[in-house]
């Protein structure tokens, strides 16, 4: 038997992975589940671990694999994902076998910045394999390889390939690949603030950039991350 705060984490953290691709930092588990620490959260995550629900892995930081579900949260749908830095992020492609018919081919459009912006992308550099369970909706898809450590606390590394949708709108809280002024790309936290735009760095070392409106334009969300090891 689960305690309804270790229920509430395990279902926090399984509706966050489905909805966004990218689960929720300790910062967020710690808000949802009104505690006034992180080490509430730890201690909620160790107790999950001795319950068998979830496994750390060895030799990397806080990493977590959730081996199972209570019945009811497993009647809704689920699929076993790992935890990458603060919470969980997607399998490595490494270890998730696909079936040819269930993988599809997206272009890499090159690299977006998770630090100081870089020039747009625009051109297809080549393509990757990704399951066709990552992709959300019946939307345009494309890939880019992550540059730079500013979404580190969000489970997303230098190095990562991210899965976008494309779209032009986001909620707030969302992760998005963001054009700023016309010319410069960067994968940040969405929030609107009025007519201003914060984009959130998921890093303390990164401030939060906040522009007019009219000078960030949405064009994709993150809904999937491949990692190779």
């Amino acid at each position: 038997m689960l305690t309804r705060k270790q229920l509430e984490l395990l279902e926090f953290i399984n509706t966050r992975l489905q909805r966004d691709g990218v689960p929720p930092s300790f910062d967020e588990m710690k808000e949802a589940l009104d505690l006034r620490s992180k080490s509430g959260i730890h201690r909620l995550i160790t107790a999950l671990e001795e319950r068998g629900f979830i496994r750390r892995l060895a030799h990397r930081a806080r990493a977590i694999e959730i081996i199972k579900l209570p019945e009811a949260m497993e009647k809704k749908g689920f699929t076993p994902r790992v935890i990458e830095g603060d919470a969980p992020a997607p399998a490595p492609a490494a270890a998730q076998p696909v079936e040819a018919a269930h993988a599809l081919e997206l272009p890499v459009m090159g690299r977006i910045a998770a630090g100081t912006p870089i020039e747009a992308i625009s051109e297809v550099s080549h393509t990757v394999a990704v399951p066709g369970s990552m992709l959300s909706g019946h939307g345009h898809h494309y890939a880019l390889e992550v540059k730079g450590d500013s979404m580190i606390e969000a489970g997303i590394n230098d190095g990562d390939v991210v899965v976008i949708r494309e779209q032009t709108t986001a909620e707030n809280g969302e992760i998005v690949v963001a054009l700023v002024e016309g010319h410069e790309a960067t994968l940040k936290r969405f929030r609107r603030k009025g007519s201003m735009i914060a984009l959130e760095a998921a890093n303390p070392a990164y401030e939060t950039r906040v522009l007019p409106s009219d000078q960030v334009e949405v064009q994709g969300r993150l809904v999937g991350l491949i990692r190779s090891y």
